[in-house]
Parts: C-alpha cells; structure tokens; sequence
C-alpha cells in the first residue's frame, strides 16, 4: 500500500510467514530428498511465471556480451530468447512444505532456460539432484534456446566463482560448460582446498 502525505511518501508491504528454505545457501549441499509432487509444483510456478508480463530484463545483453568469451571461451550469442521468470531461482529461495518462491527482486525477462539451469548450477555439489533437475526440465534445457540459458547460468556463476564464491563448484561448473561448448573456459578458476568449507 502506497500513500502520500504532506511532503512524505509511505509504502507498507504484508508479508507471509513462509517455512524455511530448501537450503540456507544458493547452492545445495545435501539431497533434500523432495516429493514428486513438489516438483511437479515446481514446473507449474514456472509455467505459471512464463504467463505473467514481464517488463524489465535480467542479465543484460552488454553483459552477456562480456562473460561469454571471459568464462567460457565463446562467443556470446547473436540473440538471447526470453521469457518472464524469476531471474534467481536457487535452493535458498524455494521452501519444500510447500513449495513457495522467495526472493522476487530479479524477476523479468529472463534468457529461455535461465531458471532451471540457475537451479541445475547450483545443484552441481548434489549430483542426484542435479540430474533430477535436468530430467525435469529437459524439455526446456535440451532445446537451442534452452542451451543458451544453461550457458548463461554457467557464466554466471563462474564469475562469481572468479569472485570469490562457491569455490567448491569451481571444477564442476568448469566441466559442464566444457561439455556444452568443446571448449575449456579461458578462466577455468583454481580450487584453493583451504577455501572450502
């Protein structure tokens, strides 16, 4: 609720108790050991968000321009196709009972793919999840579109492993985006041991 009053703007914003979340980090250490159901639920937010108009872009194209060739030794694509998502869908901004979506301050247009392949990333330390997220979504990452926004997570978090977080994805994230470009990373980053937790 907005309202204004003499020369003072107020803003008033309600908020649900929510359960917490699936992990109290972006990436996942541990297999939460979620229902069929919840991630049945999981494909129909996401469905869902795609429905809804989405005004601003996420990621934007000079930065796609720039991460590419840096983290992983490519081009950057000729065009990105979007849809509306939720722009940072990782295990720190889902809950399992029940399932809700937390965190909304990058939702937009969002590269195809982007947000399970945000997911999949961050789930690389789990490799049974990992895979479930693929199988999920293969109807999505498996497509070129779909590629592109698996590439895009990939950048991003190499960049933030460049920046110092999630050094122990380091060499997972290093390989998949070999796997999906031929190529190694030009700034395949070094896992410090003593960085890890």
């Amino acid at each position: 609720m907005d309202w204004t009053e003499d020369d003072w703007f107020y803003q008033s914003d309600v908020f649900d108790f929510t359960g917490p979340a699936v992990s109290s980090t972006p990436d996942l250490r541990e297999n939460p050991g979620l229902e069929d159901t919840w991630w049945s639920s999981l494909r129909t937010a996401l469905a869902d968000i795609t429905a809804a108009p989405g005004t601003k872009i996420t990621l934007r194209p000079a930065w796609i321009e720039e991460v590419f060739p840096k983290y992983l030794g490519i081009p950057a694509p000729a065009t990105v196709e979007r849809i509306t998502g939720h722009g940072d869908l990782q295990w720190a901004n889902l809950t399992a009972t029940p399932l809700m979506i937390l965190d909304w301050e990058r939702w937009g247009l969002v590269p195809v793919g982007y947000d399970p392949a945000v997911l999949w990333v961050s789930s690389l330390l789990v490799p049974a999840v990992a895979d479930r997220v693929r199988a999920e979504f293969s109807d999505v990452l498996d497509t070129p579109a779909g590629r592109v926004g698996q590439l895009i997570a990939l950048a991003e978090m190499l960049q933030a492993v460049d920046r110092g977080f999630y050094p122990e994805l380091a060499l997972l994230l290093t390989d998949r985006a070999r796997e999906l470009t031929g190529v190694a990373p030009p700034q395949a980053p070094i896992l410090d041991p003593s960085a890890s937790s």
